[in-house]
């Protein structure tokens, strides 16, 4: 199954991961800065009254493989 993994940092300065499945393969970087950048603007993602996507900081496919042994 192929993931998108959105990275950001909080409010506090740690990174914090968004991971979404089942997406559209070969998004390109504008499409996928583009709708991280609406994420942060947002504001709508809070825990204990800290920001927990405010800056964009990188976005990657992750790709897992299963081999059945038996």
């Amino acid at each position: 199954m192929k993931k998108l993994q959105l990275r950001f940092k909080t409010a506090e300065g740690k990174k914090r991961n968004l991971v979404l499945n089942y997406v559209k393969s070969g998004l390109d970087e504008n499409t996928v800065r583009q709708a991280m950048d609406k994420i942060s603007a947002s504001k709508l993602f809070e825990k204990d009254t800290v920001e927990l996507y405010q800056e964009v900081v990188d976005a990657k496919y992750i790709d897992r493989t299963e081999t059945k042994v038996f």
